[in-house]
């Protein structure tokens, strides 16, 4: 990657959901097209629809064929959707999740190409998306494919708390028998490397959760942590990795001892979430992490109880397209920095010192 202009690129999601609102919310204000450019691959009847519906048609967007075209200091859109049905915000229909797929594997295609230098993608609905070329759980499973990646790992960040999961979209009734010592490591190794190369965090501290109420109490109420997360987390600090735990969930949140972790490892989707989005909820970035490409998402669904009421809060997807710049800047720098002992965290990226007054104030980091 040079010096030019990053071009991340943006998929809209569910037509139905709130997608295309908190894209157009986001751009409303025309300096964020000054940092970056902007591609989005969506419809251009839906993208007109909601902002003549949001009252937001000063949001001006620049027609492509393809990304070739792009279009500098600009709102692109990549007209890559099958648009014949009218958009219904708030129902689900299988025309959406169509176009959904078809936004996905267009912008896809030009990651993997090096056209576009990072995704952000609007929130999908997991169940109408599915189709033959598309049976995963959701991005993170799909892109993992697309990528030829081995493993990934689903990472909500936010400034205070990063918390990754080592089983995501399965059933609760399914997560024991999907844990292994061999997962488990294999999710800490990549948060640690993460935490490394996308965050400058230099000896990333981590915390591992136990699965049972209060971490099995010695086997009580599950032997999970002696048998399969004790032993993993061993093998994780031989392989050089600071993991500690395994911790109860409850008291670890309830008492606040994540703020000492850079990192934390839950066994399941809803053991990371919860806490993260009670947390974090606005402010908070889903990242896929362990990718060779730059993937980040708000941390909400498509909201179809609120979809075409111009309610939706666009905080989360706007810091989404914060956080692909500052991994890509992280990653680049911390090729440069290689071998360096200056310590650089995000904490310190977060600082007040390291944007200009400007992209302060676009980043809410106002006095």
């Amino acid at each position: 990657m040079n010096d030019k202009k990053l071009i991340i690129g943006i998929t809209a999601g569910d037509c139905n959901g709130i997608g295309y609102e908190v894209i157009l919310k986001t751009f409303a204000d025309p300096r964020l097209a000054e940092m970056f450019t902007p591609v989005i691959y969506g419809s251009r009847k839906y993208l007109t629809y909601y902002r003549k519906e949001l009252n937001l048609e000063s949001v001006n967007f620049q027609l492509l064929e393809n990304i070739n075209s792009v279009q500098p200091k600009k709102l692109n859109l990549v007209n890559c959707v099958t648009d014949n049905e009218e958009v219904q915000p708030g129902v689900v229909t299988k025309e959406a999740g169509t176009g959904s797929l078809q936004a996905l594997e267009r912008a896809t295609k030009d990651l993997l190409e090096n056209k576009i230098d990072a995704l952000v993608t609007a929130p999908i609905n997991k169940d109408n998306i599915q189709a033959e070329d598309f049976r995963f759980p959701g991005h993170t499973e799909y892109l993992e494919k697309a990528c030829g990646a081995a493993d990934s790992l689903m990472f909500l960040v936010s400034p205070d708390l990063k918390i990754g999961v080592v089983t995501g979209h399965v059933p609760v009734a399914q997560v024991a028998e999907k844990i292994n010592i061999e997962k488990i490591v294999s999710k800490l190794t990549l948060m640690n490397k993460s935490l490394k190369n996308d965050f400058l965090i230099r000896k990333p501290k981590i915390a591992v959760l136990g699965l049972n109420p209060h971490a099995g109490d010695n086997g009580l109420l599950g032997k999970e942590e002696i048998e399969i997360i004790s032993p993993a987390i061993a093998k994780a600090k031989a392989e050089g990795i600071f993991a500690h735990g395994p911790y109860s969930a409850d008291g670890f949140f309830g008492n606040g001892m994540y703020k000492n972790f850079d990192g934390v490892l839950g066994m399941y989707h809803d053991q990371g979430l919860i806490p993260f989005k009670t947390l974090s909820f606005g402010s908070g970035v889903n990242f896929t992490a362990g990718l060779p490409i730059v993937r980040t998402s708000p941390d909400h669904g498509t909201a179809y109880e609120i979809a075409g009421q111009n309610k939706a809060d666009e905080s989360s997807f706007r810091n989404a397209l914060y956080s692909a710049m500052d991994i890509l800047a992280n990653r680049k720098l911390q090729k440069e920095i290689s071998g360096n002992p200056l310590v650089i965290t995000d904490k310190d990226k977060m600082g007040r010192g390291s944007y200009s007054e400007e992209e302060r104030h676009l980043r809410g980091m106002e006095n």
